[in-house]
């Protein structure tokens, strides 16, 4: 192998290795900055629990207990609980600088156009995400622990100590049992009281999965309108499978819902109406497209439907008619 032959591997390879090194510097920042986000979140966790478990503590008052208690049954599952949280969220805290460390690696890869495309929708995926999350956590959560918890008799045992112990008056206090009679457990006679001692990391991964579940589902604009500038979908595509897109929320709808009827009409009606703005998204784009082609003269209109149009149905009328017995002579010659 010639000397000409050695560099010309060396200049070939350049840069795969600057891209490479450009990799791991922007791997290594994003890195980072999800470990900071993750200690971060783990300072205010406790908080952010309390927060997610809001929905099951309002139905637990209002299903009537007075103190809704929920437990952890190992050493370290609540340590190990709040750092699950901690990762969810400090992603979330990192998501900006990990989004504008893939923008620096993308970006100068992509002509101008390609750029004007691509960041609105990494704008956008994240808004949505949080639009999806909220509405899972304010509307799908609450009325699905209803329905689950509307099944079991949730009065804790210390609502029927308060409610069935004997009480007495003590330190000038009324309704308090007095410190020389000691609680008893009320005795009963209808079978076996079934109570809810919800589990911490149990209710947090509901919790969890509404919001994960439904922060995707929002993402069905945003991913559908980038298949749509990509040329991958068309409006009049998404509209001739309404029918099967609407069997598919259906069956997403039966799979991430209780078996609610409310709970999955909602979600279903949710999910229909993103298609349907997808759809009309789309539409937006391809017209842009359209109008961009035009003023660069490169738009073709379709050719013309030579079947169904009267004036070249006279010319094929004109060529079908027999030949004269003139024609047929000369032909014979």
């Amino acid at each position: 192998m010639s000397h000409t032959d050695n560099d010309e591997i060396e200049d070939s390879s350049a840069p795969l290795i600057e891209h490479l090194a450009e990799l791991r510097t922007r791997l290594i920042r994003s890195v980072i900055a999800f470990i900071i986000g993750i200690v971060l979140a783990f300072t205010v966790a406790e908080p952010i629990l309390q927060f997610l478990l809001g929905p099951i503590e309002a139905t637990l008052r209002q299903l009537g207990d007075p103190s809704p208690t929920m437990q952890y049954t190992s050493p370290q599952e609540y340590l190990f609980t709040l750092f699950r949280i901690s990762m969810v969220f400090g992603f979330g805290l990192a998501f900006p600088v990990i989004s504008h460390q893939l923008w620096r690696f993308v970006a100068p890869g992509l002509y101008k156009s390609e750029k004007g495309a691509f960041l609105p929708f990494l704008i956008a995926s994240p808004v949505m995400f949080l639009l999806g999350a909220s509405f899972a956590h304010f509307v799908v959560t609450p009325l699905a622990m209803a329905f689950f918890l509307g099944f079991a008799d949730v009065s804790s045992i210390f609502a029927n100590l308060l409610s069935n112990a004997a009480t007495s008056v003590s330190d000038g206090v009324a309704g308090v049992p007095a410190a020389s009679e000691p609680a008893v457990v009320p005795e009963t006679a209808d079978g076996i009281r079934i109570t809810f001692f919800g589990k911490v990391n149990e209710s947090l991964d509901i919790t969890l999965k509404f919001i994960v579940a439904f922060g995707l589902c929002f993402q069905l604009p945003v991913l559908l309108t980038l298949m749509g500038k990509a040329g991958l979908v068309s409006a009049q595509g998404l509209g001739s499978v309404r029918k099967y897109a609407m069997v598919a929320i259906l069956v997403l709808a039966a799979l991430v819902t209780p078996p609610d009827v409310t709970t999955q009409v909602i979600l279903f009606t949710v999910v229909y109406g993103l298609y349907e703005v997808s759809i009309f998204l789309v539409r937006i784009v391809e017209r842009k497209r359209e109008k961009e082609l035009k003023e660069q003269g490169l738009w073709f209109e379709d050719e013309p439907d030579t079947e169904n149009d009267p004036m070249f149905k006279e010319f094929d009328e004109d060529d079908d008619e027999p030949e004269d017995d003139t024609s047929r002579n000369k032909d014979k010659t």
